[in-house]
C-alpha cells in the first residue's frame, strides 16, 4: 500500500510540474498568460546583452527542456533542475523589485520538484529491488535513510 502513495505522489508531482513547465515555458513565445518581462529584475535586465523578449524566450526555451526532461526520461535528474531554476527565478523575483507572492509560490515549487526528485530516487529503488538488484541511494539523495524499501 505505501507504494501506491509514493507513486501517487510521484505521478501528481512530475505530471503538474512537468507539464507547469511547458505551459509556461511555451508562453513565453505568446504572451497569452501574462506578460512574462514584467518579472525580469531591472538588476538583470540592464545585463542582458539581448532584449529583455528574447530572453524571455530563452528562458522559456529551457523551462520547456526541464519540463519535457521532467515528464520523459528522468524525472529525478529533471526535479533537480527544476527545483534550482525556480529558485533562480524567485531570487529574481524580489531583486530590485517587490515579487514576494509570486516568489514565494515559486519557493514551494522548487520544494515539491525536490520532492519529486526524492519520489523517484525512491520509485527508482523499489524497481531496482523487485529486479534482484542492489538498493544504493546516492550519497548526496534527499532520501536519507537506508531502511528496506520495499
Amino acid at each position: 500500500m505505501k507504494e501506491n502513495r509514493v507513486d501517487h505522489i510521484y505521478w501528481a508531482l512530475r505530471l503538474t510540474l512537468g507539464g507547469t513547465a511547458i505551459a509556461a515555458g511555451l508562453d513565453k513565445f505568446f504572451n497569452r498568460m501574462t506578460n512574462w518581462e514584467q518579472y525580469l529584475s531591472p538588476a538583470v535586465e540592464r545585463r542582458l546583452p539581448i532584449s529583455a523578449r528574447n530572453f524571455m524566450r530563452l528562458v522559456g526555451v529551457i523551462e520547456m527542456g526541464a519540463g519535457a526532461l521532467t515528464l520523459t526520461k528522468n524525472a529525478r535528474l529533471g526535479g533537480f533542475i527544476t527545483a534550482a531554476w525556480l529558485g533562480a527565478i524567485a531570487g529574481n523575483l524580489v531583486l530590485e523589485q517587490d515579487w514576494y507572492d509570486i516568489a514565494a509560490r515559486d519557493v514551494n515549487m522548487a520544494v515539491a520538484a525536490l520532492a519529486l526528485a526524492g519520489a523517484a530516487e525512491i520509485r527508482s529503488a523499489r524497481i531496482k529491488a523487485r529486479d534482484g538488484s542492489h538498493i544504493e541511494l546516492s550519497a548526496h539523495s534527499p532520501v536519507r535513510t537506508r531502511q528496506r524499501l520495499a
